[in-house]
């Protein structure tokens, strides 16, 4: 494929992110609290979850690895970051969740799964087969460095909360609590941010048109998905504190 043609069809990708965050602000997307039987027929939450996600490492590595691209370290260091959020993302992080007899609807799945094909792919596809011959001197590069502390600690970010959303159920508890502590303090999404954060970072580093739309589709899926938390949790908890925001301190 031309680079051209591959330009053009990722940002007709991003396109497609941009188009769709209304229909996202006015219509949740039915899994984890918000699941319901109107999407059609459900699946297990644990194995809908590995399924959905580790499409996306899949793609990535396929096309990378067997693209003529000479393999240089920084490629294989935008690789290995891609690898390993989503080593945790598919493999740990479901393991770890307390959601035992909960259900994801199929369609569900299914969309996460072209999601991830598209984003594993374009990515991957541009490591194994457009990317310059990047050497070691690029590690220096400002936007790779500020890249990369982005990345560093919106993931960290999320992994934080992550851990404290899973440690908030005992053994055999379903329902859902208030978060409390740490950014938990100002937003009720802060893994959410912390995911954004990280991909903006990603984007930052590799400084191409895939990362980017990649970066654009996490916040086009995410900043909905938190305003979507935030109201959820209002509508549930009567005492649910009202300076707490949904992703951004103070703002959002």
């Amino acid at each position: 494929m031309e680079p051209d043609t591959f330009q053009t069809l990722v940002l007709a990708w991003i396109a497609v992110a941009v188009l769709l965050v209304p229909v996202q602000l006015r219509a949740t997307a039915p899994y984890g609290r918000h699941t319901n039987t109107h999407w059609g027929p459900l699946m297990d939450n644990r194995l809908g979850w590995v399924v959905m996600e580790i499409v996306s490492p899949m793609m990535l590595l396929y096309f990378f690895l067997n693209g003529p691209n000479e393999k240089t370290a920084p490629l294989w260091f935008m690789a290995g970051l891609w690898a390993l959020h989503y080593i945790n993302r598919s493999l740990i992080f479901p393991m770890r969740t307390r959601t035992d007899g909960k259900q994801i609807p199929v369609v569900i799945v299914l969309s996460a799964v072209f999601f991830n094909t598209v984003n594993g792919w374009s990515n991957g596809y541009f490591l194994g087969f457009i990317a310059p011959p990047l050497k070691e001197a690029w590690f220096s590069q400002p936007h790779v460095l500020i890249g990369l502390a982005l990345f560093l600690g919106g993931a960290a970010l999320n992994l934080w909360a992550d851990e404290l959303l899973l440690r908030l159920r005992k053994p055999g508890e379903t329902g859902y609590k208030i978060p409390s502590g740490g950014l938990f303090r100002y937003v009720s999404c802060p893994n959410h941010l912390g995911e954004i954060i990280e991909w903006a970072g990603f984007a930052l580093i590799a400084w191409n048109v895939a990362a980017m739309g990649f970066a654009v589709w996490t916040a086009a899926n995410l900043v909905p998905r938190a305003l979507s938390h935030h109201r959820w949790y209002r509508e549930h908890f009567q005492d649910y504190p009202p300076e707490r925001r949904a992703l951004i301190p103070y703002l959002l």
